[in-house]
Protein backbone atom coordinates (compact mmCIF):
# COMPACT_ATOMS: atom_id res chain seq x y z
CA UNK A 1 0.00 0.00 0.00
CA UNK A 2 1.46 3.62 -1.10
CA UNK A 3 1.84 5.92 1.50
CA UNK A 4 -1.01 7.95 0.46
CA UNK A 5 -3.36 5.60 0.23
CA UNK A 6 -2.48 4.51 3.61
CA UNK A 7 -3.36 8.15 4.56
CA UNK A 8 -6.65 8.23 2.79
CA UNK A 9 -7.64 4.88 4.41
CA UNK A 10 -6.62 6.77 8.10
CA UNK A 11 -8.35 9.94 7.34
CA UNK A 12 -11.47 8.16 6.41
CA UNK A 13 -11.74 6.13 9.74
CA UNK A 14 -10.76 8.83 11.92
CA UNK A 15 -14.23 10.42 10.71
CA UNK A 16 -15.99 8.06 10.50
CA UNK A 17 -18.82 6.34 13.03
CA UNK A 18 -21.86 4.76 10.04
CA UNK A 19 -19.94 2.04 7.68
CA UNK A 20 -22.72 0.53 5.00
CA UNK A 21 -21.47 -2.62 4.69
CA UNK A 22 -22.76 -3.73 0.67
CA UNK A 23 -22.29 -7.65 0.41
CA UNK A 24 -23.12 -8.36 3.84
CA UNK A 25 -23.36 -11.77 4.71
CA UNK A 26 -24.98 -13.37 7.72
CA UNK A 27 -22.91 -16.16 7.48
CA UNK A 28 -20.33 -15.40 10.52
CA UNK A 29 -17.28 -17.56 8.60
CA UNK A 30 -17.87 -14.84 5.59
CA UNK A 31 -15.20 -11.96 5.21
CA UNK A 32 -17.65 -9.69 5.75
CA UNK A 33 -19.54 -11.20 8.56
CA UNK A 34 -16.04 -11.05 10.48
CA UNK A 35 -15.46 -7.42 9.69
CA UNK A 36 -19.27 -6.17 10.29
CA UNK A 37 -18.52 -7.87 13.56
CA UNK A 38 -15.23 -6.25 14.09
CA UNK A 39 -16.44 -2.76 13.24
CA UNK A 40 -19.68 -3.31 15.54
CA UNK A 41 -17.32 -4.29 18.59
CA UNK A 42 -15.08 -1.33 18.07
CA UNK A 43 -17.86 1.08 18.06
CA UNK A 44 -18.71 1.65 14.71
CA UNK A 45 -22.70 2.09 13.72
CA UNK A 46 -22.77 -0.52 11.08
CA UNK A 47 -25.68 -1.42 8.46
CA UNK A 48 -25.32 -4.02 6.32
CA UNK A 49 -26.50 -3.85 2.67
CA UNK A 50 -28.27 -7.41 1.21
CA UNK A 51 -31.01 -7.81 -1.01
CA UNK A 52 -33.66 -9.94 0.69
CA UNK A 53 -31.93 -10.39 4.24
CA UNK A 54 -34.29 -9.14 7.33
CA UNK A 55 -30.78 -8.62 9.88
CA UNK A 56 -27.36 -9.23 9.87
CA UNK A 57 -25.70 -9.09 13.74
CA UNK A 58 -28.62 -7.73 15.33
CA UNK A 59 -28.73 -4.58 12.64
CA UNK A 60 -31.72 -4.27 10.32
CA UNK A 61 -30.20 -4.90 6.73
CA UNK A 62 -31.28 -2.71 3.71
CA UNK A 63 -31.46 -3.42 0.50
CA UNK A 64 -29.45 -0.55 -1.35
CA UNK A 65 -27.88 2.42 -0.50
CA UNK A 66 -30.50 4.44 -1.46
CA UNK A 67 -33.07 2.88 1.26
CA UNK A 68 -31.18 3.51 3.92
CA UNK A 69 -32.46 6.01 6.27
CA UNK A 70 -29.41 7.86 7.24
CA UNK A 71 -26.55 9.64 5.56
CA UNK A 72 -23.30 6.80 5.88
CA UNK A 73 -19.91 8.14 6.43
CA UNK A 74 -18.51 5.03 4.59
CA UNK A 75 -19.68 2.37 2.01
CA UNK A 76 -17.59 -0.72 2.48
CA UNK A 77 -18.18 -2.73 -0.44
CA UNK A 78 -18.00 -6.41 -0.34
CA UNK A 79 -19.01 -7.03 -3.93
CA UNK A 80 -17.38 -8.26 -7.45
CA UNK A 81 -15.73 -5.40 -9.28
CA UNK A 82 -18.32 -5.43 -11.87
CA UNK A 83 -21.09 -4.39 -9.11
CA UNK A 84 -18.90 -1.27 -8.13
CA UNK A 85 -20.00 1.43 -10.08
CA UNK A 86 -23.49 0.98 -9.84
CA UNK A 87 -22.61 1.14 -5.87
CA UNK A 88 -20.36 4.29 -6.57
CA UNK A 89 -22.99 6.07 -8.34
CA UNK A 90 -25.42 5.02 -5.23
CA UNK A 91 -23.10 6.17 -2.40
CA UNK A 92 -22.68 9.51 -4.34
CA UNK A 93 -26.50 10.13 -4.58
CA UNK A 94 -27.34 8.80 -1.24
CA UNK A 95 -24.38 11.81 0.08
CA UNK A 96 -21.88 9.06 1.48
CA UNK A 97 -18.95 10.54 2.83
CA UNK A 98 -16.33 7.60 1.01
CA UNK A 99 -16.04 4.33 -1.41
CA UNK A 100 -14.46 1.23 0.53
CA UNK A 101 -14.09 -1.20 -1.97
CA UNK A 102 -12.44 -4.39 0.15
CA UNK A 103 -9.30 -5.97 -0.18
CA UNK A 104 -9.16 -8.03 -3.64
CA UNK A 105 -11.62 -5.60 -4.57
CA UNK A 106 -10.47 -2.99 -7.83
CA UNK A 107 -12.70 -1.05 -10.32
CA UNK A 108 -10.98 2.21 -11.54
CA UNK A 109 -14.57 2.96 -12.83
CA UNK A 110 -15.96 3.00 -9.55
CA UNK A 111 -13.22 5.36 -8.15
CA UNK A 112 -13.47 7.64 -11.44
CA UNK A 113 -17.38 8.23 -10.56
CA UNK A 114 -16.86 8.34 -6.60
CA UNK A 115 -14.06 11.11 -7.11
CA UNK A 116 -15.87 12.74 -9.64
CA UNK A 117 -18.65 12.76 -7.30
CA UNK A 118 -16.56 14.13 -4.58
CA UNK A 119 -15.76 10.89 -2.64
CA UNK A 120 -12.56 9.92 -1.29
CA UNK A 121 -11.63 6.21 -2.47
CA UNK A 122 -9.98 3.32 -0.96
CA UNK A 123 -9.48 0.48 -3.32
CA UNK A 124 -8.11 -3.08 -2.54
CA UNK A 125 -7.50 -2.55 1.40
CA UNK A 126 -8.88 -3.94 4.27
CA UNK A 127 -10.69 -1.84 6.88
CA UNK A 128 -10.67 -3.91 9.67
CA UNK A 129 -6.87 -4.52 8.85
CA UNK A 130 -6.57 -0.88 8.43
CA UNK A 131 -8.00 0.34 11.91
CA UNK A 132 -6.28 -2.44 13.33
CA UNK A 133 -2.78 -1.04 11.88
CA UNK A 134 -3.98 2.44 13.50
CA UNK A 135 -5.41 0.88 16.81
CA UNK A 136 -2.33 -1.40 17.52
CA UNK A 137 -4.41 -4.48 17.27
CA UNK A 138 -2.78 -7.22 15.65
Amino acid sequence: MDANQKAIAESILSGSRVIAVVGASPNPSRPSNIVASYLIENGFEVIPVRPNVREILGCMCYGSIEEIPCRVDVVDVFRKSEACPEIARAAVSAGAGALWLQEGIISEDAARIAREGGLPVVADLCIKKIHEGIHGNP
